[in-house]
């Protein structure tokens, strides 16, 4: 290298675009070859230059991939027609730019002086997803009010914001921390505000700003041509919509539309249908179909059969009643009636899918990685609504069902226990497992998840319960040690025949010894013999004593009363008093054999 030109390393760095840390090289090599100070100096000069140059290129692609995926947006924007399926597209597309858990978008309400949510991509909370704020609420009632972008990086210690708490406990349901929202303006006008946020905090940097601004105007753009081209059909469907029938056909339509939207059942499409067609509709499950029929409505005796299907799978079937004599117009509205249902029927399943295979994914790490980040396994949990920082009971779940689809409901009936109890479940080992909050016994936990989920598929579901796991997320390694327990519950009540019963290791009395990973004799000796003990330890009685010797005489009051020097009328009312306190059923067999070990373990604890 030239001591004049010691700008030809650098230019080398810069032509194959080397990492920043590699334009350090020539100075160090330079000193170590003892160079002067001059030169040493100038090559310093050099790599700060080539260091600037390489920040303003760096700078220059990434606007330009900006801008690229702002073309890329409005061209795609520019081809939707339906106003919803601009909406969806913009919350997507900004969610894509900024990689941010969730974005959304209100719209404002001149009326109601409101901006209120309209469209969610990321979002899990109902009460999130249904927020309504007045002006000047919260950032995004700010933004709406101001026309002006605000982001902060912790939403509640932001005094900016006037905060709201319905607002508040929405945005935490959400569990959102970081929040962008820019307006979405129309000339002067400002439409609605469209949000990027996520669930740890962040600083929104200026271009990021600058970049949903951007693409919020092109946004604007789109919302406004959607909607005119949507109100423009409106006015020539109204204009052809000059009999009565059709009028009633686009009443079904809007109908069913507004169900959607809302995100109305099954009950009411056929409540919706009934009134219109002015007779009684009702909803049949797949097995109870009386009649297939490939996407047509049929006659079926008195009534007209709609199958509910989707990719060949039939999912039931719309019944309409009271009308012998259907006309086509009537009979294409039963059949659009029945695809709107099979798209709730398959939103519904799609959507408890996702949840069960997230819940399920979760609990597989807990079982299979115990070595797994709590703080990342506490965030995962939040996300679905669970709490793993309590006691929590795992239930091992097992049912003779030979067909898939009778597996399927198995493990579907599972992930809504589960859901419901704000707790995971996954397939597992040719069944399911559970870990769902205490509450309660595990006793108790595994007889009614042993009902709820019988009741479900229709059959017999064995359940065994593991012993309270204090606090999955601090201890994960203790739920899969957990998980080994309630199947040796579980394989030991299919051992004695309790097949679709529900039970803990505690229910097995001495067994429970055995089934149990803690081994709690202590827990054993007080189930068993724990009212007898406490009775002498307040009175100052021998019944203990009495019990041991009783036993030692082979169950004899007359040998019982030469061991213990007394009358044998003592020792019938000391008895008397043991079956007071143990049951009548103290001297059963099997009671026996539990009082013995009972006994004996007292006696060896000391």
């Amino acid at each position: 290298m030239s001591p004049t030109q010691p700008e030809l390393p650098y230019l080398e760095l810069l032509a194959r675009g080397a990492a920043a840390g590699e334009y350090e090289q020539p100075v160090l090599r330079a000193r170590a070859d003892g160079a002067s100070d001059t030169e040493v100096a100038a090559l310093a000069r050099a790599r700060d230059l080539a260091l600037t140059v390489r920040a303003e290129h760096e700078g220059l692609r990434r606007r330009e991939t900006e801008l690229s995926a702002l073309f890329e947006t409005a061209h795609d924007l520019a081809g939707l027609r339906d106003l919803d399926a601009v909406l969806h597209a913009i919350v997507h597309r900004a969610r894509s730019l900024l990689g941010t858990d969730v974005a959304y978008l209100s719209m404002n309400n001149p009326a109601s002086g409101q901006t209120y949510m309209r469209v969610t991509e990321g979002s899990v909370a109902a009460r999130f997803q249904q927020l309504r704020l007045g002006m000047g609420e919260g950032l995004g009632g700010l933004v709406a009010q101001t026309a002006r972008p605000y982001a902060t990086d912790s939403y509640f210690d932001d005094p900016r914001f006037r905060h709201m708490e319905h607002i508040d406990t929405a945005v935490g349901d959400e569990g959102l921390v970081a929040i962008l929202g820019v307006p979405l303006t129309l000339g002067s006008e400002v439409i609605g505000v469209l949000y990027a946020a996520d669930r740890r905090p962040r600083v929104f940097e200026r271009e990021e700003i600058a970049l949903l601004g951007s693409f919020a105007a092109h946004a604007a753009v789109a919302i406004e041509s959607a909607d005119l081209l949507a109100r423009t059909r409106a006015a020539v469907a109204g204009l052809e919509a000059a009999k009565e029938t059709m009028e009633r056909a686009s009443d079904v339509h809007d109908r069913l539309t507004e169900l959607v939207l809302r995100g109305g059942g099954v009950e009411d499409v056929a409540d919706a249908l009934a009134e219109v067609l002015d007779g009684k509709v009702e909803f049949t499950a797949a097995e109870s179909v009386p009649v297939r029929a490939e996407g047509h409505a049929v006659r079926h005796g008195d009534a007209w059969v709609a199958p509910v299907a989707a990719g060949g799978e039939c999912l039931g079937a719309l019944m309409l009643h009271g009308h012998p004599d259907l006309d086509p117009l009537d009979q294409r509205t039963l059949e659009r009636a029945a695809m709107v249902t099979s798209l709730l029927l398959l939103a519904r399943r799609s959507a408890g899918e996702a949840e069960q295979r997230v819940r399920g994914e979760l609990l597989d790490d807990l079982l299979d990685a115990p070595g797994r980040e709590p703080r990342l396994l506490r965030e995962r949990a939040a996300r679905l609504g669970a709490e793993l920082d309590t006691a929590h009971v795992v239930l091992a779940a097992r049912a003779d069902l030979t067909d898939p689809a009778g597996r399927q409901r198995l493990v579907d009936a599972a992930g809504h226990l589960a859901s419901v109890r704000h707790g995971l479940a996954a397939a597992r080992d040719g069944g399911v497992v559970l870990l769902v909050p205490a509450g309660g016994s595990a006793s108790n936990a595994a007889a009614q998840a042993a009902r709820h989920l019988g009741a479900a598929v229709h059959a017999p579901v064995t359940v065994g319960a593991s012993a309270p796991v204090p606090a999955p997320a601090g201890e994960p390694a203790a739920v899969a040690v957990a998980y080994a327990e309630a199947v040796r519950c579980l394989d030991a009540m299919l051992a004695l025949g309790r097949e679709g019963e529900g039970a803990a290791a505690e229910d097995f009395g001495f067994l429970g010894l055995l089934l149990g990973e803690t081994r709690d004799v202590e827990g054993f000796v007080r189930r068993t013999i724990g009212a007898v003990a406490d009775y002498d330890t307040r009175r100052g009685t021998e019944l203990v004593h009495t019990l041991e010797a009783y036993f030692a005489a082979g169950m004899s009051p007359v040998r019982t009363k030469d061991v213990l020097h007394v009358h044998v009328n003592t020792v019938a009312q000391r008895l008397e008093r043991v079956a007071a306190l143990l049951g009548p059923d103290w001297q059963s067999p099997a009671r026996v054999l539990e009082i013995q070990l009972a006994l004996r373990l007292l006696r060896l604890a000391g």
